[in-house]
C-alpha cells in the first residue's frame, strides 16, 4: 500500500495510468460493456463504482486542457432516458478534482464504442447504473512547481 494513493486504484491500473501519454484515453465502463470484444486491454475493478474510481484517481490524472471534451459519455438510445444522477456523481467527482474541466459531452451508443476500439484501456467496473460509461482524455501532466 502507499501512502496517498487510494487503495481503490489496483497496482495494475497505476501502471495504465503511468504508461499513458497525453492524449490517450481511458474508458470506466459500466458491468454491462462489451469490454473484451472491443479490442484494448482490460483491466478489471469488480464490486467499484465509477464515481468513487473516478474520485481516487483524478488527483493523479490530468485531463486534456487542449480539447473541447476530454470526459464523453455515451447517449441515450432513442426511448430511452437517462438517470441525471449518475452524471452528477461523476461531475461532482470530477468537480472536486478539477473544476475547471469542460461539461461531460455525449456521443451516440455505437460511436461510443467505435472511440472506445482505439482507447488504451478499459476498466470493467462493478458499476451496474444505466449508461455508466464514461471516457476520459489523459492531458499533460504539469510540472511541479
Amino acid at each position: 500500500m502507499l501512502k496517498g494513493i487510494s487503495p481503490l486504484l489496483s497496482p495494475e491500473l497505476l501502471k495504465v495510468l503511468s504508461e499513458m501519454g497525453h492524449g490517450d484515453e481511458i474508458v470506466f465502463s459500466d458491468a454491462h460493456f462489451p469490454a473484451h470484444s472491443l479490442g484494448p486491454q482490460v483491466l478489471r475493478a469488480d464490486g467499484l463504482k465509477v464515481a468513487e474510481l473516478l474520485d481516487a484517481l483524478l488527483p493523479l490524472f490530468e485531463l486534456d486542457a487542449y480539447v473541447d471534451s476530454p470526459l464523453i459519455m455515451m447517449a441515450p438510445v432513442p426511448g430511452d432516458e437517462l438517470d441525471p444522477a449518475v452524471e452528477q456523481a461523476y461531475r461532482a467527482a470530477v468537480d472536486r478534482h478539477a473544476p475547471a474541466t469542460p461539461p461531460i459531452a455525449r456521443i451516440d451508443r455505437f460511436a461510443f464504442y467505435e472511440r472506445t476500439k482505439s482507447a488504451y484501456a478499459i476498466v470493467l467496473t462493478g458499476e451496474t447504473a444505466k449508461y455508466g460509461n464514461i471516457l476520459l482524455k489523459k492531458g499533460v501532466t504539469p510540472l511541479p512547481r
